[in-house]
């Protein structure tokens, strides 16, 4: 009986969706082809069920990694951390104003080497995907358009405006030809196999009108028209023209994508979102691993063919690159951190994901939509509960499936459940920052940034000027001086009582000085960028000096007409003087770009000699400079700064910016969105590293702290419901089959490189509950529990430990009917001199220093092979 693949069945009281692609063993039909072809790269084709290169379809599992986010130091670990989660494609974006940012000046040096990192990627045995915009959005500084496109007379960002195609087109022949000439597109050999021109155009389309529509076509021709011998994708673009591809974005593609907008183009989803960005004032954001696997089994089932994860590193916004209020930390909550360290379950379940989906390839991709036919040996299921809260049991071919809340449950072979999305079974971490023991000697001095008046910045423009166009993106500060004359009579006759500054700006941030004294801070958000300074000043008879430093944090990234956004004071009055409110917005303005720390440099080694530094003793002054030296930290774990008690400003390591902080924002959760910040190896020395931080705020750095960081903490938790681990099984030859004799549920660690087992912090073998790093015991627990898993694990580097009840018998089970759980929470020791056939000696206590182990001990075990599993 033939039963279509979006069929729905409701199974007690909860909706259940079975799905199922079965294939003849000589079924391929006309597609069969494609495996007598040589393996030669050649010219990337599609229709409607995939992607074909070279001559094969196949599953493609993405993930977003950002050369500009990280640096070539990092980008080797990144991506072979992301070949081992499973992923056999790399996506990036093309960035126009980093390597444009100067109108025909190129930059494509150090983490902007675009062709070296695409090489990597192909090193590492993965394929590429391009995202050329030229309009990225992607929380990047101004949407990765240049500013000086900007100042182009006549121009409309993305439209049917004759100036901006012509630069658009400039850019897009300058990269192709780029990749070109390195041979990186699939028919010369290279990694990449798509490439993608606009970016989410839909959601301005209307706001141009025809514009917007002739828009479009240009843009596909002018890509199908570089020849590169790939496809052309537009995401979030319905009416995407022919053959270019539309895809889509979001969270539930599976779900909310209406499809291609032909029957002869395959379904591609380009993001992905495994969390959400944060701006400056957010909460920490969240997507949990299940979600994101249900989403992707759903897609995979319902005639996907390639996810991408968005992102699956985010990394870290260097210097000035971040948009509009973006935090420095970017998308930390991807699979990999923003330190490049797998966040687990994220990154091992999706791991996990990806051999299930692999394990049933042949049927997703050459599969006929129906449940029986004869004479078949391929099948793949994927039964799916689609209610939220209740779970189900279904009966499906004579068989019980118990399924949990909103799950798929992935069966290779019709029978075998490898996989469910809500079941995991991978390991789980959490992140530890330990303070260095030998990097944080700092003797801080100050240099006081002056705070220029008329009489150094003197009036050139009756109004204060707009903000944008005053920076040209050279900066994120610019001064706005003005003076004002007061008589006696002009003052409140009450010392209690003060003049009031009032400044309404059109964002983003803005600090007020009277002569030379720091009076306050104010600013906007993402949402609202807009917002009024009001304090109280202390003005005197006489002459007094008003110097605001208004600031950008990021240009936008996103919308209709972006280069008519504006920013900076708009109205400046000073309210309660016996005169009555007085207008300074037209009093006369002068102006002045930058700092003059900026100017001098006082972030390298050449330009802190230009300033005199001081002790930092007295009361904290608004804009200062802040400078220390530090060694390395110890080890080989990421660094990170925590910038406790600072407010506002950025930090430079050695000369290179790390990106702006700002602890003083606080989330609705009273904590700052970002305290702390990557400093990425490569930019550290040995000894003596220069650390300048500019704090805008009044603070002192005394609190400040240099970090190494680490996922040490490593855990599992899983039930008697947890079907064994993916791995378990294999398809050879065609033939799905088991790996072991006895495949059971376990609960397996596997520790990063050099790294074992150092401890058992907590092991529970019952009805325990919590998260990793907060497990606690519940009613029932086996008391020979922690013993067992010692056995099993202390001193290596991969351990299992199987779900038995005989394995964890004792003489009481006050539970014996409840469904048990297993959960495991071990630290790990990094032991880089240990031989392979060595094992750590579990001789307790160990050492432990500001809540890390630093002592191994070890001896020769020839019998242990840290590539084995217990």
């Amino acid at each position: 009986m033939a039963v279509p693949m979006s069929r729905v069945l409701l199974i007690s009281l909860v909706f259940a969706v079975i799905t199922a692609a079965l294939v003849h063993a000589k079924g391929h039909g006309h597609h069969h082809r494609h495996h007598n072809q040589s393996l030669q790269v050649g010219p990337v084709t599609y229709d409607g069920r995939s992607l074909i290169i070279n001559g094969k379809r196949e599953l493609l599992f993405s993930g977003s990694i950002h050369y500009t986010r990280s640096t070539p130091e990092m980008w080797p670990d990144i991506l072979e951390k992301a070949k081992r989660g499973g992923l056999n494609v790399i996506q990036t974006y093309v960035f126009w104003n980093i390597h444009e940012p100067v109108q025909a000046q190129y930059n494509f040096e150090g983490n902007y080497d675009l062709v070296k990192f695409i090489k990597l990627v192909q090193e590492h045995g993965m394929y590429a995907t391009i995202r050329l915009g030229p309009f990225i959005q992607a929380e990047w500084n101004h949407g990765g358009l240049p500013y000086w496109l900007r100042e182009v007379p006549g121009i409309i960002f993305r439209s049917d405006n004759t100036a901006y195609k012509h630069h658009m087109k400039n850019y897009v022949d300058m990269i192709v030809n780029k990749l070109r000439d390195a041979k990186l597109f699939a028919p010369q050999g290279g990694p990449i196999v798509l490439a993608q021109i606009e970016n989410e155009y839909n959601m301005v389309q209307l706001a141009y009108r025809e514009l917007g529509n002739n828009y479009v076509k240009w843009a596909a021709e002018i890509a199908v028209n570089q020849n590169i011998g790939v496809p052309w994708i537009m995401c979030k673009q319905k009416d995407a023209p022919d053959p270019v591809i539309n895809t889509c974005n979001g969270r539930h593609c599976g779900d909310t994508f209406t499809g291609p907008n032909k029957p002869n183009k395959p379904s591609l989803w380009t993001e992905n979102w495994t969390a959400q960005y944060r701006v400056f004032g957010d909460p920490p954001s969240q997507r949990s691993a299940e979600d994101i696997a249900f989403s992707v089994a759903r897609f995979f089932s319902k005639n996907g063919t390639l996810t991408n994860y968005y992102m699956y590193h985010g990394g870290t916004n260097f210097g000035r690159t971040s948009s509009i209020f973006t935090t420095t930390r970017y998308y930390d909550e991807a699979p990999l951190d923003e330190y490049g360290l797998p966040r687990d379950p994220k990154w091992s379940h999706l791991k996990d994901l990806h051999k299930a989906l692999k394990l049933s390839r042949k049927a997703l991709l050459w599969g006929v939509h129906f449940y029986e036919t004869a004479a078949t040996n391929i099948c793949a299921a994927f039964l799916t509960n689609n209610n939220f809260q209740t779970e189900a049991t279904v009966n499906w071919r004579g068989v019980d499936y118990h399924l949990p809340p909103r799950s798929i449950s992935i069966l290779p072979d019709c029978k075998t459940v490898v996989f469910n999305t809500q079941r995991v079974v991978s390991q789980l971490n959490s992140r530890n920052f330990v303070r260095s023991k030998v990097a944080n000697n700092l003797k801080w001095t100050k240099y006081v940034e002056p705070v220029p008046s008329t009489l150094q910045v003197p009036v050139n423009n009756p109004t204060p000027l707009e903000l944008y166009s005053l920076l040209k993106d050279t900066t994120d500060y610019a001064w706005y001086t003005t003076k004002l004359a007061l008589s006696p009579q002009d003052l409140p006759m009450k010392e209690s009582i003060r003049p009031v500054l009032r400044i309404a700006s059109l964002g983003h941030a803005l600090h007020a000085f009277v002569d030379g004294e720091y009076i306050g801070f104010a600013h906007g958000s993402h949402d609202e960028k807009s917002f009024v300074f009001e304090k109280p000043v202390p003005l005197k008879a006489g002459i007094n000096q008003i110097s605001l430093l208004a600031m950008t944090i990021g240009l936008p990234d996103s919308g209709a007409y972006m280069e008519h956004r504006y920013a900076g004071p708009n109205l400046v009055a000073v309210l309660g003087l016996n005169t009555g409110t007085l207008d300074l917005t037209r009093n006369g303005w002068g102006h002045q770009l930058g700092l003059s720390g900026e100017k001098l440099q006082v972030f390298t080694e050449e330009g802190s000699k230009q300033v005199q530094w001081h002790k930092t003793k007295g009361a904290p002054e608004g804009l200062t400079w802040y400078k220390t030296y530090f060694d390395a930290p110890e080890g080989h774990d990421p660094v990170a700064i925590r910038m406790a008690g600072m407010g506002k400003g950025m930090i430079w390591v050695n000369g290179k910016s790390i990106g702006r902080h700002w602890t003083s924002f606080l989330s609705p959760l009273g904590e700052p969105t970002q305290a702390e910040y990557h400093i990425p190896r490569s930019f550290i020395k040995p000894k003596q590293n220069l650390l300048v931080v500019l704090e805008e705020q009044p603070a002192k750095p005394k609190p400040i702290e240099i970090l190494t960081v680490n996922r040490d903490t490593v855990c599992s938790f899983i039930t008697e419901y947890h079907p064994p681990n993916v791995n378990s099984w294999e398809r050879k030859d065609s033939v799905f089959q088991p790996v072991f004799d006895v495949v059971k549920s376990s609960a397996d660690i596997k520790c990063p490189k050099n790294k074992k087992v150092v401890a058992v912090e907590f092991a529970s073998f019952g009805d325990p509950a919590g998260t990793c790093g907060n497990f606690v015991l519940g009613k029932c627990n086996s008391p020979v529990s922690k013993e067992v898993v010692e056995r099993h694990c202390l001193g290596k580097t991969i351990c299992s430990v199987p779900i038995d009840r005989n394995l964890f018998a004792s003489k009481t089970d006050v539970c014996p009917d409840i469904k048990k759980t297993l959960a495991i929470q071990a630290d790990l020791i990094e032991c880089s001199d240990l031989r392979e056939n060595q094992i750590i000696i579990p001789v307790l206590p160990f050492v432990r220093q500001n809540g890390s182990y630093v002592t191994c001990i070890a001896e020769d075990f020839p019998e242990f092979r840290s590539d084995r599993a217990d």
